[in-house]
């Protein structure tokens, strides 16, 4: 039920800000943000630090993704925090398509009440997920792990027609917005980047 708007994606000292708000662009009433990698990058350590907010009918999203408009098969890994219940996160991954290992996960302390460390490690033969830390989530069957490169991703959205998945959606009344205080990527076998790296 949104525009994409990069109005709404913003950068200043040092965290990424991307938000959600009412304000008619083209044919819908709210305008939401998104922003992608042009790189695309393959296995390794895939690492965010964000803060949620909340709203039923909400998604915020740290997530990987190629397909059609790249002229590749649907792939795609993910975080999902759908901000109806900002408690959890949803895992899940893509392939050819298909919905693969849906998890709700807990985020201790709530997503939209701090920031959060959220992290995947790609391999050719496993897949898993990390949640401040800790493991939450792993795929090692061959037939649910992506193997296409992909582009990183983090966007803020609503809609009226994923109801059961996200909530019936509520006007917020004012601007939700996520924030990421860091991203990275780490190829397998390179150094880590920072100390909490998943890759050290």
């Amino acid at each position: 039920n949104c525009t994409w708007s990069k109005d709404l994606v913003r950068l200043s000292d040092g965290v990424l800000s991307l938000s959600f708000e009412k304000r008619k662009l083209k044919d819908r009433e709210f305008a939401c943000a998104e922003i992608q990698t042009k790189q695309r990058y393959g296995y390794g350590v895939y690492e965010a630090r964000m803060k949620t907010g909340a709203g039923s009918g909400l998604n915020a999203a740290f997530f990987s993704y190629i397909g059609p408009q790249d002229k590749q098969p649907w792939d795609e890994i993910d975080f999902e925090v759908l901000t109806k219940d900002p408690s959890k996160v949803q895992v899940n991954s893509y392939i050819q398509g298909k919905p693969k290992n849906a998890k709700l996960v807990e985020v201790a302390g709530g997503a939209d009440k701090g920031f959060n460390d959220y992290g995947f490690v790609w391999e050719k033969d496993r897949l898993r997920w990390y949640v401040n830390g800790k493991l939450v989530h792993e795929v090692t069957n061959p037939d649910e792990l992506p193997t296409h490169s992909q582009k990183i991703f983090f966007s803020l959205w609503g809609s009226d027609k994923l109801t059961n998945w996200m909530g019936a959606f509520v006007d917020p009344g004012s601007k939700v917005t996520m924030q990421v205080k860091r991203v990275a990527f780490t190829a397998l076998g390179q150094p880590c980047q920072f100390p909490e790296s998943l890759a050290c």
